[in-house]
């Protein structure tokens, strides 16, 4: 390859003086003018930092699993379903034929995600495992299609071929019958549900990244319950449940360990080598087990006053998780589901892991434009389902909430409402006023003189 003069066509001949060599790329030299730096002083944004260990790059430990081997796996897939298929003992320990079809239906479905789709942002423990994922993601999205379709008595119908026990009413509950504050009120409202709620915001703080973006979800989500208390009686809780217990014990508990977790990620050195150059059990396994942690670590800043753009990405990302918060409940009440099933907690589990590769593809697309051209299949699939889920709920609730919206809440989000316009319009659109006035007037003027 050869690198033609300036002053010279793209047809002119070229000798051997005039060709350049390109330089050779110099990576950053490690530590400060030599100096090493530790771990927990070092400052990821300098160039210091950018140097790619080689195991990182060619890691020969690990390498056949991440060699295309589509052709083998259709090889085993294939005997496998014909096992299954044409072994009757095997047909006969599964009573209903339909529910092992489905079954093998949906594991073909997977392994063809795990082999073809596109990658994530997400390399650890593999690849391949964020390709599941979002092929689980997609089946279901297509299940939440299929779904929308239904009325709601055979969808509850349908959820028996689940679960049998289903499609029984459930008794409405309300946890707001005796508030008075006291430690014996306090001691019984401790249950397995806080556990649950601290590991849920340690799961948001991981997602999100931000303190104060969670802070604000938690309480958005809490006056989300006093605005719907009137469809779901189990929303109705007493006030120190809703603020100490909630907010100030499990949401910040939950919230304090994620970000302190998130943190350490930040700051934690990342060094890749392989099985064969570890020596000792110890360090072996200690390396295997750091495959299922992060690849690498990127601090979030949402910037929501920086400009327009971050501002209606973070109202936007705020909206959808609110969503992703309250749809459960409304389809656990739909569908009459207590809310320990496993239904429901499978349910919050792939939402968490579909989540994670979301924000990241999110974030990416929002603050490198550059790099991501496009928005991610992750968050625009994550986004789809959320969504379809709100229009299942919204087709099924007809009829089955008859309590009108109260009028002080009904003006509570509509202030609400004005005031997420009214912000960007005096921090962003009056600035933007002044500058084209400006910019107007000087234009005359030059035209003037």
């Amino acid at each position: 390859m050869t690198y033609e003069a300036e002053d010279q066509s793209p047809t002119s001949p070229v000798e051997d003086s005039d060709v350049v060599a390109p330089e050779p790329e110099l990576e950053p030299e490690p530590g400060l003018n030599g100096i090493p730096v530790r771990w927990y002083d070092a400052d990821r944004t300098e160039p210091y930092t950018w140097i790619t260990p080689f195991q990182e790059k060619n890691d020969t430990s690990i390498e056949f699993f991440y060699k295309p081997i589509t052709l083998t796996t259709l090889s085993f897939g294939l005997a496998a379903l014909a096992y299954i298929a044409m072994t009757q003992d095997v047909l006969e320990e599964g009573r209903d034929k339909r529910r092992v079809g489905v079954y093998a239906a949906v594991a073909s479905f997977l392994v063809f995600s795990m082999i073809q789709f596109r990658d994530g942002p997400f390399i650890r423990p593999h690849p391949a495992f964020w390709r599941v994922v979002l092929g689980v993601n997609l089946l279901y999205e297509l299940a939440l299609v299929f779904l929308l379709f239904q009325d709601l008595h055979s969808a509850r119908q349908m959820m028996t071929l689940l679960d049998p026990t289903l499609n029984v009413p459930l008794p409405e509950k309300s946890y707001a019958e005796n508030c008075e504050l006291t430690a014996h009120n306090i001691w019984n409202a401790l249950d397995i549900f806080c556990v649950a709620h601290a590991l849920g915001w340690f799961g948001k703080a991981m997602i999100l990244r931000d303190y104060w973006f969670c802070w604000i979800l938690s309480i958005a989500f809490e006056f989300a319950e006093y605005s719907l208390q009137h469809q779901l009686p189990n929303f109705a809780e007493c006030w120190w449940d809703h603020w100490i217990l909630d907010v100030l014990l499990c949401n910040w508990l939950g919230t304090y360990l994620g970000i302190k977790t998130c943190q350490y990620l930040e700051v934690k050195p990342y060094e890749w080598r392989g099985l064969r150059q570890t020596r000792g059990l110890r360090s072996k396994a200690r390396r295997v087990l750091s495959q299922f942690s992060p690849h690498d670590w990127t601090a979030f800043k949402w910037e929501g006053t920086g400009s327009f753009l971050h501002y209606f990405t973070v109202v936007l990302l705020l909206a959808v998780f609110l969503a992703a918060e309250l749809n459960p409940f409304y389809l656990k009440s739909l569908l009459w589901m207590e809310p320990d099933h496993p239904i429901i907690i499978l349910r919050l589990a792939f939402i968490f892991l579909c989540a994670l590769p979301a924000v990241r593809e999110l974030y990416q697309y929002i603050n490198s434009p550059r790099k991501a051209k496009r928005m991610g299949q992750h968050v625009w699939l994550l986004l789809a389902t959320v969504l379809t889920e709100l229009l299942v709920i919204t087709k099924w609730s007809k009829g089955q909430f008859e309590a009108p919206l109260p009028l002080h809440i009904k003006w509570a989000w509509s202030i609400g409402g004005i005031l997420l316009v009214l912000y960007p319009a005096v921090r962003f659109g009056v600035p933007a006023v002044r500058r084209y006035v400006r910019k107007h007037r000087r234009s005359n003027k030059a035209k003037a003189q």
